[in-house]
C-alpha cells in the first residue's frame, strides 16, 4: 500500500500552514488600492488577526496598477508597500495576485490592451511578464510576502486556451517574478479547473503547468442540493490533487450570506476545513474577508450583489460564526502539526479517458465520470475506509485490497489485466457498470453478457433494489439495498453467471451483483451504476452504497482500525510523529447523531481539545470531534462491533 502522497509538505507549509482568507477592503473592493484609505485597511487586519486569521491573499487590480504598457502607478505601489508593511506588523503575511482582471463575476481590460489575447500574443504576454518582474523587484523578499500567484482566475478573463500556449504563458510570467528577485513558492492561480482535477478542459492542463506551480489551489463552490456533497466535494478534488506530488492549498471556499445562513456557512466552512486536512491539504484561503456593503453602488456588486457578504467579519468588522470555526481548526492544526496518515488499503481507479485529451470523449462523460468517482470517494469514506485515487494515465500501481472502478467511462485492455492480476493476488476489484464496452466482460467476471449495440436494458423503475442471495461481509443473505436515483431510471447490463457466483438481484430476479473468485482475491460486477445512483440523491443511497463498499471491505480484508457505529459518521484518523493517533469523527448529517468510536484496542478515549473522557460520542449537526486514546491511562483490551 503506498503512503498519502499530499502527507508531506514543504517547509514553507509544514511549518506554518496557510489559514487565512481572500481580502478586499471596504475602502473600494478590487478599487481599494485606488481609493485606499490606511485606517480602514488598518482596522480591517487588526480585527482579522485578533481573531485568529495568520493570511489573506490580495490582488493586484491590473488596469490601475498598469495605467500604461511600460508604466506602473508609482502611488499604488508605495500603498501596496504600506500594506505588506501593516502584514509585517501585524504578524500576518499576504499572498500577491498578479494579473488580476477577473473578479466576482466581471472582467475589466487595461486600457491599452486592444482586444488582444492573453496568451498567444507576444506583446502582450510580453506585457504581463514585465510586470511580474517589476512587481517583485519592488516586493519580492518582504516579510509578509507568503508566496505569489500569477492570476486570478485567469480561464474567466483570458479565456481557454490551447494547452501549449497556456503552458507557455505561466512559464513566461514564473520567470518574470523569478528574474525580479522573487524566491517565494508560485502558482498560476488557474483555481484548479483542469482537466486532471474536474474532467473539464480549459488549457489549464495540471500536469503539464506542475513545473511553474510550487502548490496546486482549487477554488470549491460545489453548486450541490445534497449538503454531503457539497461539503465533501473540496475533499475529493483535493484527494484528486494529492496524486500530482505537489502540496494543495484551497485558496477559495465559502458562501454569501445571501445565499446562506451564517450557521451553515460555519458548517460548511468546519466540513470542508477538517475533511481537507484528512486528505492532505496544507493552506486554506476562504472567501472572503469583510462583507463590502459601502461598496455596494460598484460594479461588480451592481450585477452581482450578493459578492457582497462573502465576509468573515460583517461591515462593522463583527465576527460571523464562522471565526469560531476557524478557531478551533487553528487549534486543531497545532495538535496535528506533521501528523500523516497511515497508508489506504482502498484505491479508487480514476481513468484516463477522465484526465486525458481524447477528441471522442466528450466533456459530458468526462464531468460524468468525475461525478461517479466522486460518488464512490463520498460513499467510501461514509464506511470508514481510506481512499486512495490511482490514475490510469499515470500507469497503475500499488497493492490496495480493494478497488473501486465506478466510472462511467472506459479502461484500456492492458488496465483490465492488471485489474485482474490484482485480483489474482489477492485483491477484490468492484466494478459497476450498466452499460457494455469492457474488453473480455464475460472472461473477466464469470458471465455471458446479453447486450444488444453496447446498451444496457432500461428498466422502468428509478429504484434499483439489490437482495442478498448470499452473506456478504457482514450482511446477512436476505438483506436488500435500496438506491433511489435523482434522474432517468438507471440502464441495466444484462448478464447471466457462467462460473460467477450471484451475490444479489434486483427487483426483477435479474443477477445484478457477481463474483468471480480469481486467485487469492476476486473480480465483481455490479449491473448498475450505483454511483450515479447515488450521486446527489436520497441519504438512504448513499448509505446503502457504502455499506455495500464495507461488506466487500470486509470480505477484501481491509483493516479499519477506527470505526464509528453510525453510517452517518466519517471516521478518520492521523498519527503525529510521536505515534499517537489523532482521530477525527465528523456528523454528516444535519441532525443529532450518537456513535460509539471503536478503537484498535477499545481503550478509554478522550476529546483531544478538552481532555475529557469520551464515551458515547454526541456530535451536534455538521459537528467535528478530535479525539484519541488517552495516553495517561492503561488500555483496554477488546475490539467490538462496528455497526
Amino acid at each position: 500500500m503506498t503512503d498519502t502522497p499530499a502527507q508531506a509538505a514543504p517547509a514553507w507549509l509544514a511549518d506554518r500552514p496557510w489559514l487565512g482568507v481572500n481580502y478586499w477592503s471596504r475602502c473600494g473592493g478590487p478599487r481599494m488600492w485606488d481609493r485606499y484609505d490606511p485606517r480602514t485597511v488598518e482596522d480591517e487586519l487588526t480585527a482579522l488577526r485578533q481573531h485568529g486569521i495568520g493570511v489573506t491573499r490580495s490582488f493586484l487590480y491590473w488596469p490601475d496598477f498598469m495605467p500604461a504598457p511600460d508604466r506602473l502607478d508609482e502611488r499604488l505601489l508605495d500603498r501596496y508597500q504600506h500594506f505588506l508593511d501593516l502584514h509585517a506588523r501585524l504578524g500576518m503575511r499576504t499572498v500577491p495576485t498578479l494579473i488580476v482582471g477577473h473578479m466576482s463575476g466581471q472582467n475589466w481590460d487595461p486600457a491599452w490592451r486592444a482586444g488582444r489575447d492573453a496568451y498567444s500574443d507576444v506583446w502582450f504576454v510580453g506585457r504581463q511578464s514585465w510586470f511580474a518582474e517589476r512587481i517583485a523587484r519592488r516586493f519580492a523578499g518582504h516579510p509578509a510576502v507568503a508566496g505569489w500567484l500569477l492570476s486570478n482566475e485567469m480561464i474567466w478573463y483570458g479565456g481557454f486556451g490551447e494547452v501549449e500556449t497556456v503552458t507557455t504563458w505561466a512559464q513566461l510570467l514564473t520567470q518574470g517574478l523569478r528574474a525580479g528577485g522573487a524566491t517565494e513558492p508560485i502558482a498560476p492561480g488557474d483555481g484548479g479547473r483542469s482537466i486532471e482535477l474536474s474532467g473539464q478542459d480549459s488549457g489549464f492542463r495540471t500536469r503539464e503547468l506542475l513545473p511553474w506551480s510550487d502548490w496546486l489551489g482549487p477554488h470549491v463552490y460545489p453548486d450541490e442540493a445534497d449538503p454531503v456533497t457539497a461539503h465533501l466535494h473540496a475533499a475529493f478534488v483535493c484527494a484528486l490533487a494529492a496524486t500530482l506530488d505537489r502540496p494543495v492549498v484551497v485558496e477559495e471556499f465559502g458562501w454569501s450570506t445571501d445565499l446562506m445562513s451564517d450557521e451553515n456557512i460555519a458548517h460548511h466552512y468546519r466540513q470542508i476545513l477538517h475533511t481537507t486536512l484528512l486528505e492532505g491539504a496544507r493552506g486554506w484561503l476562504g472567501w472572503n474577508a469583510v462583507d463590502l456593503d459601502p461598496v455596494a453602488g460598484q460594479d461588480p456588486y451592481l450585477k452581482h450583489p450578493h459578492e457582497l457578504h462573502f465576509g468573515v467579519l460583517d461591515a462593522q468588522l463583527r465576527p460571523k460564526p464562522v471565526l469560531e470555526v476557524f478557531a478551533g481548526f487553528a487549534a486543531t492544526l497545532d495538535a496535528a502539526a506533521g501528523a500523516g496518515r497511515a497508508p489506504a488499503a482502498t484505491a479508487l481507479v480514476v481513468p484516463a479517458q477522465f484526465d486525458s485529451w481524447d477528441e471522442f470523449v466528450s466533456e459530458a462523460e468526462r464531468v460524468a465520470a468525475f461525478r461517479a468517482m466522486r460518488s464512490a470517494w463520498i460513499a467510501a469514506r461514509s464506511a470508514d475506509l481510506a481512499v486512495r485515487p490511482v490514475r490510469e494515465s499515470a500507469g497503475l500501481s500499488g497493492d490496495e485490497r480493494l478497488y473501486l472502478v465506478p466510472s462511467p467511462v472506459q479502461l484500456s485492455a492492458p488496465s483490465w489485466s492488471w485489474l485482474a492480476a490484482r485480483a489474482e493476488a489477492g485483491a477484490t476489484v468492484l466494478v459497476t457498470r450498466g452499460t457494455g464496452g469492457t474488453p473480455g466482460l464475460d472472461q473477466l467476471f464469470g458471465v455471458r453478457h446479453e447486450l444488444r449495440r453496447m446498451r444496457g436494458a432500461q428498466p422502468e423503475s428509478g429504484e434499483v433494489a439489490l437482495r442478498l442471495t448470499v452473506d456478504v461481509g457482514p450482511l446477512p443473505a436476505g438483506t436488500t439495498l435500496r438506491l433511489h436515483g435523482s434522474g432517468t431510471a438507471p440502464a441495466r447490463l444484462d448478464v447471466q453467471p457462467d462460473g460467477a457466483q450471484v451475490l444479489a438481484v434486483d427487483g426483477d430476479g435479474r443477477p445484478a451483483l457477481l463474483r468471480r473468485p480469481v486467485g487469492d482475491g476476486a473480480m465483481v460486477l455490479c449491473a448498475y451504476q450505483l454511483e450515479a445512483l447515488a450521486d446527489g440523491g436520497t441519504p438512504g443511497s448513499r448509505r446503502a452504497l457504502a455499506r455495500l463498499y464495507d461488506a466487500l471491505a470486509s470480505e477484501a480484508g481491509v483493516e479499519r482500525p477506527w470505526r464509528s457505529t453510525s453510517w452517518d459518521v466519517l471516521i478518520d484518523a492521523l498519527q503525529t510523529p510521536q505515534g499517537d493517533p489523532l482521530v477525527w469523527a465528523v456528523n454528516l448529517s444535519g441532525d443529532p447523531v450518537a456513535t460509539d468510536v471503536l478503537g484498535p484496542d477499545g481503550g478509554p478515549l478522550v476529546d483531544r481539545a478538552t481532555g475529557k473522557p469520551v464515551g458515547t460520542l454526541e456530535l451536534a449537526p455538521y459537528a467535528v470531534a478530535v479525539i484519541g486514546p488517552d495516553l495517561g491511562r492503561t488500555r483496554g483490551t477488546g475490539t467490538g462491533g462496528a455497526r
